[in-house]
């Protein structure tokens, strides 16, 4: 998603300025002309990913907003503007909570790394966070990320069954979530902060199950050399989730309804059953209910993990999340692999969105990060995505059509395309006598051509030849270039 940059300063040229390089480089921009207006922008909820904050203004200056937002809770970065780089404003305007500053006028690259340098601090700060809460087992069910009715409905679920220490069985396809949603259900109850053990019941070897479950004594088999307390000691106080419980055998799913009901188990050669204070959150891909049918299940242990269900709905069944979804992975995997991806395109939302995503959110997540490592763009573009959307990278096709041009093949195009006549090339790079024109003339030509094909549209003007307006009414204006403002958009 395209990122917002709140300009606040009450000099309009300079907030102009800043736009067309912001939105060059792919921002969009929002404006205030004062403390006061970006103090009503923030209350109101609009967009602001990062703010740039002139220090002298009129009315609340800049130095005072900047306090009077971190007092407010507003948590965005915040790089401030000063026309005079004293060391005591800026050391104060960095102490009140400011990220960077710079000195007007600043150049067009000092002011987009700032930005991108902002952007990959908060990225940062916020991956430590959400990876520190999952350590300790704080994952609460405001860290799900989705606003769908789907989503909200699992929320509200959960957080009612957190409340107790009633069981939960979490259904759902492969690849939904569920292991997230048991850990919400943890951190959001009185046991968050205690120990959360998951075990993927298909995955462990069927001779080992026990011993894995229940723990065993030293020597009580050939190969235990140690005594191994068995993952339901290890949660002893906190939550064990059973992930894929439909695989257990039906010898072990007896010992496993004999712990939940008794909360004791039995380490294999131990002489004695260990008491154990253990909340159950189990999950499964499958329909429990058809393998109790088929004998592949046992009735009494369905009913027992079966008390509280909470069904995670499939990414297919919640599209209007896949935008909040890969904005979050965009922003994991820049800081996992070092890269400054700003976000998706609009186009690039709308093919993954329309897709159905068989594997859920895991296969978005995978996506998304094979695309984030290749990608050389700002903005992941639809060939970013080949095996959805058909596309691959333009310099990958053309590498593919054809071998690279001969230096005499690149040479004797530019003299072809330069020779092209008024018809084929409407802005002549050479003039009458075969020498090359200047740039401001080739320039005015060039708006000249886009605006007479545009039917004086400015907005598209703008965005066609890749420019912000305010830069291009001042071009308009230095070359003294006709437009009818009747019909400029």
């Amino acid at each position: 998603m395209t990122k917002t940059v709140l300009v606040v300063d009450d000099d309009p040229t300079q907030r102009r300025l800043i736009q067309a390089v912001l939105e060059r480089e792919g921002f969009a921009v929002s404006h205030a002309d004062g403390g006061d207006a970006a103090m009503a922008h923030l209350a109101s909820g609009a967009p602001a990913d990062v703010i740039l904050l002139d220090l002298v203004m009129p009315g609340l200056s800049g130095q005072d907003a900047l306090k009077e937002m971190r007092a407010r809770g507003f948590t965005q970065p915040v790089i401030v503007l000063t026309a005079s780089g004293g060391v005591d404003t800026v050391v104060k305007a960095m102490q009140a909570g400011a990220s960077d500053f710079f000195i007007k006028p600043a150049s067009p690259e000092r002011i987009t790394v700032s930005i991108r340098n902002v952007l990959s601090m908060g990225e940062l700060k916020g991956e430590v966070e959400r990876l520190t809460k999952r350590a300790v087992g704080k994952t609460t069910f405001s860290d799900l990320i989705g606003a769908s009715p789907a989503m909200t409905l699992v929320k509200r679920m959960g957080e009612r069954a957190a409340k107790s220490a009633i069981p939960v069985l979490i259904t759902g396809e492969s690849g939904v979530g569920k292991e997230l949603i048991a850990r919400a259900v943890h951190g959001s109850s009185e046991r968050a902060g205690k120990p959360f053990v998951a075990v993927n019941c298909g995955a462990i070897p069927e001779n080992l199950v026990e011993s894995i479950l229940f723990g065993h004594e030293k020597g009580s088999f050939t190969g235990a050399t140690d005594k191994h307390l068995g993952k339901f000691k290890e949660a002893d106080g906190g939550t064990l989730f059973l992930d894929e419980v439909g695989e257990l055998p039906l010898d072990m799913q007896v010992k496993l309804l004999r712990a939940l009901q008794e909360g004791e188990i039995d380490p294999i050669g131990s002489k004695r059953s260990v008491k154990v204070d253990v909340r159950i959150v189990s999950a499964t891909n499958r329909d429990l209910a058809q393998a109790v049918s088929a004998g592949r299940f046992r009735e009494d242990l369905y009913y027992r993990l079966n008390v509280f269900p909470i069904e995670a709905p499939s990414l297919r069944e919640r599209r209007e999340d896949i935008p909040a979804l890969v904005e979050a992975f965009i922003r994991r995997f820049n800081v996992e692999e070092g890269k400054r991806v700003i976000g998706a395109a609009p186009e690039t939302l709308q093919l993954l969105t329309a897709f159905d995503w068989p594997g859920n959110v895991r296969q978005l997540e995978n996506a998304v990060y094979r695309a984030i490592v290749l990608a050389d763009a700002p903005y992941l573009q639809p060939y970013d995505f080949p095996a959805i959307s058909g596309q691959a990278a333009p310099i990958e096709t053309v590498a593919a059509v054809s071998p690279p041009p001969t230096a005499a093949a690149m040479l004797q195009a530019a003299h072809a395309a330069m020779a092209a006549p008024a018809a084929e090339a409407p802005v002549r790079i050479l003039d009458d006598r075969g020498h090359l024109r200047t740039l401001e003339e080739i320039e005015r030509d060039l708006i000249q051509h886009a605006i007479d094909v545009y039917a004086g549209h400015m907005s598209e003007v703008a965005r066609r030849l890749g420019i912000g307006r305010s830069t291009l009414y001042r071009k308009v204006r230095e070359q003294g270039i006709e437009v009818d403002l009747k019909e400029a958009g």
